[in-house]
């Protein structure tokens, strides 16, 4: 059974996890609108793979016989300044969905709920890669700039990541090789 600060902090980052999937669906629109195909694709795989840390918390919350609360979800942003604006701002986002689960983690220890933070070092792991991915795609987006070519070169790449949020696809974008 999980104690009311848990249940509390839980649903909130689950509604965190569900903005984060209208956010990213939003960046998707707003890439689509800039005519970047691959960016749109990479984004909504991205809302898919958010909405999944959604109902990963969603089922852990009803298995420990707690309550689901569902609150309403803030409009996002739906326009950038550029490519590159909306990736810093996906990256900064990443940055503080890290920032909810390592104060999830701290209470957790603090209400001593050892399967909450087992549960939780999933997502410890996992907002490490999501931070990494954000921040190599947007270090090539820094490196091409404005230019056409390198932006159509991205997004190219960024489009072989398949549906599904699949985190196998995120590494390979950004392996080299020949």
């Amino acid at each position: 059974m999980l104690t009311e600060p848990i249940e509390e902090a839980l649903n909130e980052q689950l509604n965190a996890e569900l903005y984060s999937s209208y956010l990213y669906l939003s960046m998707a629109a707003y890439y689509e609108d800039e005519g970047l195909p691959g960016f749109a694709s990479w984004m909504r795989a991205q809302a898919d793979e958010e909405n999944e840390h959604a109902m990963r918390i969603y089922d852990y919350v009803i298995e420990r016989d707690g309550r689901v609360t569902l609150d309403s979800i803030d409009s996002p942003p739906a326009q950038w300044a550029s490519p590159a604006d909306a990736f810093e701002a996906a990256y900064e986002h990443e940055v503080e969905i890290t920032a909810m689960i390592d104060d999830l983690v701290a209470l957790a220890r603090e209400e001593t709920d050892n399967a909450t933070e087992n549960m939780l070092q999933w997502f410890v792991a996992e907002q490490v890669e999501e931070e990494a991915t954000a921040q190599g795609i947007l270090d090539k987006l820094k490196h091409v700039g404005d230019d056409g070519p390198g932006l159509l070169m991205i997004d190219q790449e960024l489009g072989q990541r398949g549906g599904g949020g699949d985190e196998a696809d995120d590494i390979d974008v950004f392996e080299s090789g020949p």
